[in-house]
């Protein structure tokens, strides 16, 4: 009894020790991590920080579709006021979590009365979107930026903000190639709208009915108005994951043409690949479809200062790794040399001290054979040897 006591009391006490271990272990897996940076910083270049603003602007981030902006996958904001020289701005920031969102929620918050540029960021907008409201709008990396209160001659105020902006790389930080299927004749500048879902697709007037678009299958959508002599047309971009989502989904839009209205009459749709183009509104039938033949599927690789494609960090490594082999190769020969000499010339100069030559004849090597055969005989009338 008292032997099976102390078995027992040992098994408790090794699943003690066990459990430490276990538990020890565990919190030595726990990893700590860094917080972000604060998305805003206290002060950029000639702006610093001012308490709020007595001035309210109605145009703001906060005033958008929240449910369109939830689309888009936002992962923080950040909302601070800045003077400078007795001016002040309101700055309003939303990170998301990929570069497709943040352009989404830029066309969201875009207005016509804006002039779009290249001068901030990925893309900016500068203007008066309300009757004595100025705004600059713009994108970096994943973060959406809204400055109330600037104007065109402050942009080059507002880099050091940018420039201070999370950078992202990788494919979240690659932009979205939908928007840029647009064709560029008659295009309507700062009219391309990108939607991720119906919420946005609706807010930034899309035309077919939001909830048909296949938003569940990870449609992209993007609606760019034009207008020239031809009319007013207003052109629909499909992206779908493969071909026969998008034939799905052309079949459906071409079935429902007829019930659209009298806006749709001379619409046209075509598919190519996983794209879906549908241009409608005044324009006559033959240029609605050279316009939708005008937006073709094309894999471009483009470089900006926010980001690089993804395969060009790819190659980077594979030429820095190529490199590296031939400097090692280089290395490994240059020693085989070294060391030839040094052998070499150190058995010489050891054969030189000992009083003996530096090189020495190698003898010819032989199996002398030539004594112990005799000479070969032809013929029985030629005498051996």
């Amino acid at each position: 009894m008292g032997m099976g006591l102390v078995m027992k009391r040992g098994v408790v006490a090794a699943m003690l020790l066990v459990s430490l271990v276990g538990t020890g272990a565990a919190q030595k897996s726990i990893a700590i991590t860094e917080p972000d940076a604060p998305l805003l910083p206290a002060s950029f270049g000639e702006w610093k920080t001012a308490g709020p603003l007595a001035v309210s602007y109605p145009y703001l981030l906060a005033n958008l579709s929240k449910s369109a902006l939830e689309e888009d996958g936002p992962v923080r904001s950040a909302v601070s006021d800045y003077s400078r020289g007795g001016k002040a701005i309101h700055v309003e920031a939303i990170q998301f979590g990929d570069r497709t969102g943040a352009f989404s929620a830029f066309t969201l918050a875009e207005r016509s009365e804006m002039k779009p540029g290249r001068e901030l960021g990925a893309a900016n907008a500068v203007g008066n979107p309300n009757p004595g409201d100025s705004a600059v709008l713009f994108t970096v990396g994943t973060t959406t930026v809204l400055v109330s209160g600037a104007a065109a001659e402050d942009v080059p105020s507002l880099r050091p903000l940018a420039e201070g902006l999370p950078k992202i790389s990788g494919n979240k930080g690659v932009a979205p190639l939908l928007p840029s299927l647009a064709p560029e004749k008659g295009l309507v500048a700062g009219s391309v709208r990108y939607a991720l879902g119906p919420a946005s697709y609706q807010a930034e007037g899309g035309v077919l009915p939001a909830q048909s678009v296949g938003w569940e299958k990870s449609a992209e959508a993007v609606t760019a108005q034009y207008s020239d002599k031809r009319g007013s047309e207003t052109l629909t971009l499909l992206l779908y994951p493969t071909p026969m989502l998008a034939g799905s989904f052309t079949r459906a839009i071409q079935g429902g043409l007829g019930q659209m209205g009298p806006g749709f009459a001379s619409a046209r749709v075509r598919r190519e690949g996983e794209l879906v183009a549908l241009a409608s509104g005044s324009f006559s039938a033959e240029e609605a479809q050279r316009l939708v033949d005008g937006a073709h599927l094309r894999q471009e690789v483009s470089f900006d200062k926010d980001v690089q494609p993804v395969f060009h960090t790819e190659v980077q490594k594979t030429a820095s790794l190529l490199m590296s082999i031939a400097v090692l190769s280089g290395v490994l020969m240059l020693a085989a040399v070294l060391l030839g000499l040094f052998l070499g010339v150190g058995r010489a100069w050891i054969r030189t001290l000992r009083g003996k030559p530096a090189a020495v004849e190698v003898e010819f090597l032989s199996l002398h054979l030539a004594p112990q055969n005799k000479p070969p005989r032809f013929s029985e009338d030629e005498p051996a040897g």
